[in-house]
């Protein structure tokens, strides 16, 4: 579910490293975690994905990704295994 204050990227210009996201395919959350870095002209970015605790390429064409609010950016780089 999305909040007023978490904002649905279009781009991965939108994006940079130590942004907190969540990626959802149709309904379903199948990621989270902060950007480590982006390939714009690509469309693509990685995470540090806390759900599985390993690193992940997104390609945001595939995915709805939503940045989350500031406050969320420590909790997730500072919870490795949730």
């Amino acid at each position: 579910m999305i909040s007023n204050d978490e904002a649905v990227i279009g781009s991965c210009d939108e994006l940079s490293a130590g942004d907190a996201i969540e990626a959802f395919y149709g309904n379903t959350l199948v990621h989270r975690g902060p950007v480590t870095e982006t390939a714009l002209d690509q469309g693509l970015v990685w995470i540090l994905d806390t759900l599985t605790g390993s690193r992940r390429l997104l390609d945001i064409s595939e995915l709805e990704i939503v940045r989350l609010p500031t406050h969320y950016r420590e909790v997730l780089v500072g919870a490795p295994g949730h």
